[in-house]
Order: C-alpha cells, then structure tokens, then sequence
C-alpha cells in the first residue's frame, strides 16, 4: 500500500501562489515529505531551498536572514524554535513575497508559540498535517482497518508493518517528543513527571480527563498538571475534544475528552477504536476548517443522567452528525444516541462499528454503519 500525495498538497500548493501558507502538526506525520514533494513539482533545488532550524547550517542562514536571492519556493522547517522566527519570516514576506512562495513548518501549535512582534495577520494560510487516515490509504477493507488500528497513522511504523516495529517506534516518539521538542519550546522542571503523565494518560482514553484526579496521581498542583495537559496539546502529542451543550439538554460543560496522535499507545480495543475516529474525524474537521473556512467543531456529548455519545460535529454552533463508536454490531439500543435524535430529529445519527458490513437505517432514524463505510468518506 503506498498514499503517492498527501492530501494537504494540492490545495497548498494553489495557496501559495496568493500568500504564504504555514504547515503544522505531529512530529513525522509527514510535513517535511510534503515540503520536498512541492519543492520537487516546483522544479526546485531542496538543498538551497529548504532551511530545518534543527541543522546548524541552516540556523545560521535564518538567523543572519540569508535566503536565496532568486525567486521561488522557500522552505522553512521547525523555525518556531527561534525567537524571534515571526519577525523573520514577516520582514522576509514583506520585502520579497512578490517572488518568493514562503512555506513554514513545524512540529508544534504555530499560533501558539508567537514571541513577540509584529503580527502576521494576512499574510499566511493555516494548515494542519495530520497522521494517515483510512481514506487517504485508499483503504476498502476490514484488513486495511485492522492494519491502521495495529500500526497507527504516522506513516513511517504503517508502512513498516511490525507490530515490534511499532512499538519501538512509539516509545521512541514519546521520549524524543518530551525530552527534545518540549525543552526547546518550555521551560519544564521536572521532566520525569510529564514522562509519567504521558504513560498514564492513554489510560483515560473515553472518558473526562480529570486534571484533580491526575494532580493526586503525580502529587503535584492542580495548575501545574493543567499546564502540563496544554503544552502535550500544543505539541500535538494529544488533542482534547469538550463536551456540546444546547437548550434544553442538561449536559455537562467542563469535563474534555483527549485522545492521542498516536492512537496505538492506548491498549483496550474498544478505546483505540474510538481513538483512531476521533483522530479521523479531527482530521476532516481540520481540513474543511482550513482549505474552506467552514466553521466546524469535533464536540462530544454527555449530560447529568449520564447518556453519552461519543462525538458530535458542529457547523456554525449546530449540530450536524451524531457519532457513535461499537466494537460490534448491536442494535440501536444507545439510548443516548436515540435521546439525541429524538430532539434533533432533523440531524444524522449514525453508529459505526469495526466489524460489520451491512449499511442500514434503523426504525429510530438511526444508520447502523459499517466503520469501513464511514472512515472512507472522510480525507
């Protein structure tokens, strides 16, 4: 199985001809493959053209603002490292982005990690890269599933295909994400703790994250375990989905749900498969976000009486799909997902399962609904 282009280069490289466009998201999902890929298709020389801040010739270009002086494609990988990186590449954009198509880069929440200057606002297209995702593998097949749920989405274990390979690599990940990203960009004392929340978090996958409850685990501050939950968010080793509150349902409104990039680190089956379309479903969210401007939000829904639906998109504050997440096919006995649909009778409601194949619609308006089915409609 081999994905050729990514889904993000088309509409990147289209933007790029009007402004700059900056590239976000998960350590190895693939930004620096994108980047060379659009280099090449530009007839572009990679080796003057892309600049990483984490090669020491490279920095000392940034820093001293020497950039190739002929028109094109210029590359800019992980230059959020540097302080004063916005003021860079804005005086770059002002002065030569007539000729220049400026691409920037990086493993972290670029709109977050902003010290100082002048703002860049206007000036650039936001996207975020995201793992591999079933419909972006060409996937058709229960294997094809399986072989995403065993390996995960960054391509570099789903193509290797171990399960041993996996592992090592995940581990890897982890300890290079915390001990090298995170210090770059934070001032952290006590490393070995956040080591000890990122093993404990997979864990709590599917259910609210309770900071209190992980405060009395590592023995440290309410604020600072907050802090901690928030900088693994901005280096998109998690993301956090918050709960959806409308009249007339008593739904709770503080507790998010997170889930991992890396959906292979949580270990009950029911919970990775929740993970990997939390991920997918993030993803396309992302994607009309960002290359339309459509105003769209990954919540999920529960309330006092305890009903639960696993995920719920919203499109300019309303609510558009009601997602729920079976291992197996059942019938459609959620009586949440059913509480949902009753009072929004007019929004689809759909439950997805790993293992089946047949596509119906149930006497509640429910679709019961092959994963398969639904994962491939998305990017």
């Amino acid at each position: 199985m081999e994905v050729k282009k990514r889904y993000v280069e088309s509409v990147i490289s289209a933007d790029l001809k009007k402004k700059m466009v900056f590239l976000a998201g998960p350590r190895q999902s693939g930004k620096t493959t994108v980047a060379k890929q659009l280099l090449k298709k530009a007839k572009q020389d990679i080796e003057t053209r892309y600049l990483n801040w984490d090669f020491s010739e490279d920095r000392e270009k940034i820093i001293e603002a020497q950039f190739p002086a002929e028109e094109g494609m210029l590359v800019l990988d992980e230059i959020h490292k540097y302080s004063r990186w916005r003021q860079t590449v804005k005086g770059l954009y002002d002065r030569r982005g007539d000729h220049l198509q400026i691409m920037v880069t990086g493993s972290a929440r670029l709109d977050h990690y902003r010290h100082g200057g002048d703002s860049l606002q206007g000036r650039y297209h936001f996207y975020r890269l995201h793992p591999l995702s079933f419909a972006e593998i060409g996937g058709s097949s229960l294997d094809d599933l399986g072989s995403l749920l065993n390996f995960g989405g960054f391509p570099e274990p789903f193509f290797m295909a171990s399960e041993m390979e996996t592992r090592r690599w995940s581990r890897e990940y982890r300890t290079r994400l915390v001990v090298e990203d995170l210090q770059d960009l934070e001032t952290v004392k006590d490393i070995a703790l956040v080591q000890q929340l990122v093993l404990r978090l997979p864990e709590l996958v599917g259910a609210p994250l309770s900071i209190n409850s992980l405060r009395e685990d590592l023995q440290v501050a309410h604020q600072t375990v907050a802090r901690w939950v928030q900088i693994l968010e901005n280096l998109y080793m998690i993301f956090r989905v918050y709960p959806f509150g409308s009249p007339g349902i008593r739904a709770v409104k503080k507790e998010a749900k997170h889930y991992h990039a890396d959906w292979t680190v949580v270990r009950d089956p029911g919970a990775r498969f929740e993970n990997l379309v939390a991920c997918h479903l993030l993803k396309w969210c992302h994607f009309l976000q960002d290359s339309e401007g459509r105003d769209l939000e990954l919540r999920y829904f529960r309330d006092v009486d305890r009903r639960e639906v696993d995920f719920v998109i919203l499109e300019e504050g309303k609510p558009v799909q009601f997602i729920e997440c079976k291992k197996s096919r059942r019938n459609s006995s959620n009586r949440s997902l059913k509480y949902l649909k009753e009072r929004f009778p007019q929004v689809e409601a759909l439950q997805i399962d790993m293992s089946s194949r047949e596509d119906v619609l149930d006497k509640h308006g429910i679709r019961l609904m092959p994963a398969t089915g639904f994962l491939s409609r998305l990017v």
